[in-house]
């Protein structure tokens, strides 16, 4: 069965001056400030929509690898995912960098960057942003 998530955004002002905040709507958690400034410099206590994938990816990627490795037989003990997302202003977002170190007993580093490599490629996230370069840094706790 399919599922639709929401999210909703308010803005004032115009892009350079204004402000917003984006609402977590299906899951309720929180409303977040956004601005350009935070966007285009430092965060200063806001989010932006870069940050917000950042979060979709790296989790989507960890739920995608942990269950193809589960799926192997070799449930892992842990996986820590960071994304990063380049944005450059009058560009766009220019590339996503995939950080994971996993944990996985009864697997070889090999073996575990290549289950790291197809969830890159496999996870819905991955493949919704398939127009940007993603890369992928892979280490492995024996």
């Amino acid at each position: 069965m399919a599922t639709t998530r929401t999210a909703k955004a308010h803005w004032e002002g115009s892009l350079m001056e204004g402000a917003g905040k984006v609402a977590l709507e299906s899951s309720g958690i929180g409303t977040y400030d956004v601005s350009w400034a935070s966007r285009a410099n430092e965060a200063n206590g806001k989010t932006s929509p870069e940050e917000l994938i950042a979060a979709a990816h790296s989790t989507c990627f960890s739920m995608a690898l942990a269950h193809a490795l589960a799926g192997a037989g070799n449930a892992p003990e842990s996986l820590d995912t960071q994304a990063d997302v380049d944005f450059q202003p009058g560009e766009g977002i220019t590339g996503i960098k995939l950080s994971v170190n996993g944990k996985v007993p009864g697997i070889t580093a090999d073996e575990f960057a290549e289950f790291a490599e197809t969830a890159k490629k496999n996870c819905p996230v991955s493949q919704a942003l398939s127009a940007v370069p993603i890369t992928l840094d892979v280490t492995f706790t024996a």
